[in-house]
């Protein structure tokens, strides 16, 4: 009987693991669209950053909560992409054009 207990626990404990916990994949460039934007104003602005964190959170993917590894690539990959998008961004808001697409690639190797 014992044996039988044992065996139903371990079964159990073994349905609740995840087998591989591993990175959704993710495009590797996103292009963001601002024509329709005033970047002279400041809604333009906030406007045009949140549609760059949608497109860093696009290429970059998500991990796992299981995976601790694949979060923390994940965190970084945002972390530089959005800085790297974030520059292009100044450019295009300096020179108020409406023209330029910023692309917004992921740094992962």
């Amino acid at each position: 009987m014992k044996k039988l207990l044992i065996l139903a626990a371990l079964a159990a404990a073994s349905f609740g693991q995840p087998v591989f916990a591993q990175t959704t994949p993710a495009s590797e460039t996103a292009a963001v669209q601002h024509k329709d934007l005033d970047l002279r104003t400041e809604a333009g602005t906030k406007a045009l950053d949140r549609r760059i964190w949608r497109a860093v959170v696009a290429v970059c993917g998500k991990a796992s909560d299981f995976d601790l590894t694949g979060k923390n690539e994940v965190r970084q990959c945002r972390k530089d992409t959005r800085l790297l998008a974030s520059a292009q961004a100044e450019q295009v808001i300096a020179n108020a054009s409406r023209d330029q697409l910023i692309q917004v690639s992921s740094i992962r190797k």
